[in-house]
């Protein structure tokens, strides 16, 4: 279950008629706890409360009570032998009047309410449910529970109004949505005359049987867009008339209404009860615009965390600069207005807004930067010069656009609110400005300068209805000229293999300019290259959220290039984070930060690692110290006294030609020849969980004799039957009629094989590399140096080689994964003499010793490190050092210096240089 899910489930929990027996079931119910969980604590022999509660492991001890007892039964709650031993996390205690609720491992206050309001605070306990993020949950209370509400109104409406779900007519729905937030909010903050007057009307002059819901809501809708001095003239039935004059096109076109149900009609109502002032239009956007989008409404409330995350993005870009000017500026007047000024002109623009969230951020907080600017020079009444159409945005689903005008509409009257009075606020709010500054398209299709133009005009988008903005309109001038403009956004990531015909025509059309060698580039690098041509003819800089893939492996060679072209560097980078939201069973995104500005206006560059940050003089797009270089994949070793690393075979068989323990014993009792023809076969899980299998490596000579066994003739049968139907040509015509061969056959190793798994754990201090005996099939899920001397080991165990591979090579997630022809060939060594070699061998040695020491203990075991061995963690270091030593003569002072050293020596041994497009 998801947060509004949850929130749902409470609500109508408190809103039934309080039951003392079954209370504590249903609130774990009401969390999601599965039905067979609720069975067994009815138990006693499941339920180990001994209070006469329900108290369930890890989690909550729960007890009801007589009336007025509550915060006694919270304190024998706390005080329960019981709840110690199950490590409850909280305690819940209450007598159907009030409720008390404490969480025993954190320092946030209990809960102490009125039994009907414990929903308010359902965010206190979605740690139950495997929610961790509760406090940007709290935060946002208000926007999950209107979230939650308006996504059954949506689904209802569309039961009585199917052609309203239609691709003709969704647009149509979503209008209306946008219109009834507007009419809520607008009701509880005063911007109408009179308190929920919306809600109120619609209840009133709506017939109970909702036959009329849609006429009466038309009606107030076009009493919103008519002025008043025409009103007498048009018909408007009275109560209407109490509606205010709208404007900004929010209104007009087409104010068809959908059909009520009686439900409906039920939803409506209730929602309009809600206190709409507390909308949080950060957040609320995102939430609101998958109520419109079925394919997302399974992530209904799941995008609490955008905003600390957002804010990462704002703050190296601008919002950092400015808050130091204001510092310096102090209480000087004219330092303070030149910095006011500045503000007023500076353009916010979010190629790929979504629903406003990043130029919401960017409003309330310059907004807040210039209300302290007004209060030091005694003007903390004075009106705003920051207009919102400077927060120009590009989307391409029309209602997320039309929610990020509203979002921004909504901020500006709440800024208004907090820094001139709700009296001013209101006052000045309507009629709407008509002006458009959010355009619905294709961003990478459109002209950017024009919609967010660096001179002093601009495309202007403005319509008779707010939801159609068409882009072929005269100029018009600005008030901000001569200002920056900041690119911002998380533009949409699809990798390799997630793009479909339409990414791949955007992709040419932007890429295309430049290279047709672009195929490993993610979609999100295109925004990279425009906001890059952007911000060469303006003044300004650009910080966008990617995937980390755009800094790593093949990738970054096919696009950083183009990129930093002409005088374009990268001044900030945050590196790998999770922009993940709430559900704890949901990783969330790997993504990284990237600010881009021109060298000729000057910025401190700075890295962010997330824990700390540190200002360097360059920064390469791997996001590390250092001038622009780019490591290409080679196929063999740049230092040729290194062996070849080859990747392992691949079966393509179905599973036939591999045989787990139980198969191997039993195929080798068939023929006393099969036996020599069944050899150990690892992958990389294989290798690190410790797990056996085989693989049948048949010769042509063995296949006569081989199909005189029925069980080897029958998994035959099967892999040419399976490569019969394969969808490659090449796989049909060439392997069908040998399905005893591997696809590929990698060589075997006579005396030894180095194993080198091809992911491994970000956790893991060392990359997990081992030995395997002659004889070994190693698949390929996993790369093999062959019959090479040991010192390679060594090598490859190294932190050095780690920190490499964790620098050039594609990630998945944050895990490493490895490369032979990024990772190896490329790797840096210097020539190493005899001596270097056996201290190699010997620390190679002592690792695999040390490990076997350990034995049964899986490579996995091993290398985890709040388990590794001490014994083992001092012949790695002990091997660092020995190779350390032979790079620079002493240890590294960390893995910046390493780097450093590896990218010195790469540039020498390659003969690279500096490589930046021109």
């Amino acid at each position: 279950m998801n947060a509004v899910e949850i929130e749902q489930a409470i609500s109508e929990l408190a809103e039934k008629p309080f039951d003392r027996q079954e209370f504590p079931f249903q609130f774990l119910e009401a969390f999601g706890f599965k039905e067979t969980t609720i069975r067994r604590l009815r138990t006693p022999a499941y339920n180990k409360s001994d209070l006469g509660g329900v108290l369930r492991t890890n989690d909550i001890h729960i007890a009801t009570c007589q009336t007025g007892k509550v915060s006694a039964t919270l304190a024998a709650l706390r005080a329960s032998p019981a709840t110690a031993r199950a490590k409850a996390r909280f305690i819940l205690a209450t007598d159907g009047e009030t409720l008390e609720a404490e969480d025993l491992t954190s320092d946030d206050p209990p809960v102490a309410c009125a039994y009907p309001d414990f929903h308010d605070h359902f965010g206190f306990f979605l740690p139950l449910a495997g929610i961790t993020t509760v406090k940007q949950i709290r935060e946002s209370a208000f926007d999950i529970k209107a979230t939650g509400r308006l996504n059954r109104l949506y689904v209802e409406l569309l039961k009585d109004n199917p052609e309203w779900g239609t691709e003709a007519r969704r647009h149509d729905m979503n209008h209306f949505m946008a219109r009834l937030i507007f009419c809520f909010f607008a009701e509880d903050t005063g911007i109408f005359n009179g308190g929920t007057l919306f809600t109120t009307t619609v209840g009133q002059f709506s017939d109970k049987d909702s036959s009329n819901t849609h006429w009466v809501i038309n009606e107030i809708f076009r009493a919103m867009n008519t002025k008043i001095a025409d009103r007498p003239a048009s018909g408007l039935r009275n109560w209407a008339n109490a509606f205010p004059y709208v404007n900004g096109g929010l209104f007009s076109g087409d104010t068809d209404v959908p059909r009520f149900s009686k439900i409906a009609r039920s939803y409506l109502l209730h929602i309009g009860s809600l206190d709409w002032t507390k909308i949080n239009p950060d957040i609320f956007g995102s939430m609101i615009q998958a109520v419109a989008d079925e394919g997302e409404r399974s992530a209904l409330g799941m995008h609490y965390t955008s905003v600390p995350n957002i804010l990462k993005v704002l703050n190296p870009l601008f919002l950092d600069d400015l808050r130091a000017q204001l510092e310096e500026a102090g209480d000087n007047p004219r330092k303070l207005l030149n910095l006011r000024n500045r503000i007023a002109k500076i353009r916010v623009f979010d190629p790929a807004c979504g629903s406003g969230n990043f130029l919401v951020i960017a409003y309330k907080e310059m907004r807040a930067i210039e209300a302290e600017i007004n209060k030091r020079r005694g003007e903390a009444d004075r009106k705003t010069d920051i207009p919102k159409t400077n927060f120009r945005g590009i989307e391409l689903r029309d209602f997320a656009a039309e929610i990020a005008r509203l979002a921004l509409i909504i901020a500006e009257f709440q800024c208004d609110v907090t820094y001139r009075g709700e009296v001013q606020a209101r006052a000045e709010f309507l009629p709407l400005d008509r002006r458009n500054w959010i355009t619905q398209g294709n961003a990478l299709r459109l002209d950017w300068l024009s919609i967010c133009p660096p001179t002093g005009t601009g495309v202007r988008f403005q319509a008779e209805d707010l939801f159609h903005t068409p882009l072929d309109q005269a100029q018009i001038d600005f008030e901000n000229e001569g200002g920056e403009t900041y690119i911002c956004g998380n533009p949409p990531y699809l990798g390799k293999g997630k793009k479909e015909g339409e990414h791949q025509d955007d992709m040419e059309f932007i890429l295309g300019r430049y290279t047709k060698k672009y195929g490993y580039v993610d979609y999100v690098g295109c925004w990279f290259i425009m906001a890059s041509e952007f911000i060469r003819r303006t003044k300004g800089a650009a910080a966008l959220v990617a995937t980390n893939s755009i800094c790593q492996g093949r990738q970054l060679p096919q696009l950083w290039p183009f990129v930093l072209r002409s005088d374009i560097e990268i001044f900030y980078a945050h590196h790998s984070f999770k922009w993940s939201n709430s559900a704890a069973r949901n990783a969330g995104v790997t993504c990284v930060i990237v600010g881009i500005g021109t060298r000729a206006h000057s910025r401190k560059k700075v890295i962010d690692d997330g824990s700390f940050k540190r200002e360097v003089q360059a920064i390469s797009p791997y996001l590390t110290e250092g001038e622009i270089l780019y490591v290409q994949s080679v196929p063999k070793p740049i230092n040729r006294a290194l062996p070849d690393m080859l990747t392992g075979s691949v079966p393509n068989d179905g599973g036939n030609l591999i045989l787990n323990l139980d198969e191997k014993r039993t195929i080798g009792q068939m023929a006393e020849w099969l036996p020599d023809r069944i050899r150990p076969f690892y992958g990389s899980q294989d290798y690190l969980q410790g797990h056996s299998r085989s693989c049948l490596v048949l010769g042509d000579a063995d296949l006569e004799r081989a199909h005189l066994v029925p069980e080897v003739a029958r998994r035959l049968s099967e892999v040419r039957s399976l490569r019969a139907v394969s969808k490659k040509k090449e796989t049909r015509d060439q392997l069908a009629d040998v399905p005893h061969w591997f696809q590929h056959m990698a060589p075997i190793p006579r005396a030894h094989a180095i194993i080198i798994p091809s992911v491994s754990s970000e956790r893991r201090e060392w990359f997990p590399v081992g030995i395997l005996p002659a004889g070994t099939v190693i698949s390929n899920l996993a790369f093999m140096i062959v019959d090479a001397p040991l010192w390679n080991l060594a090598l490859l165990a190294s932190r050095l080689h780690l920190v490499w591979i964790g620098t050039v090579c594609g990630k998945l997630k944050t895990d490493f994964r490895y490369s032979n022809t990024l990772g190896w060939n490329t790797f840096p060594v210097p020539t190493l003499t005899e001596k270097n070699r056996a201290d190699l061998t010997a620390c190679a040695e002592d690792i695999l010793l040390a490990r076997e020491a350990h034995f049964p203990a899986t490579i996995a075991d091993l290398y985890d490190p709040e388990k590794m061995p001490e014994n083992l963690r001092a012949v790695h270091d002990r091997n660092d050092e020995t190779l350390e030593r032979i790079y620079i003569g002493r240890r590294f002072k960390n893995d910046t210096e390493r780097l450093e050293k590896l990218f010195e020596m790469y540039t020498k041994m390659t003969g690279k240089k500096e490589r930046v497009a021109r």
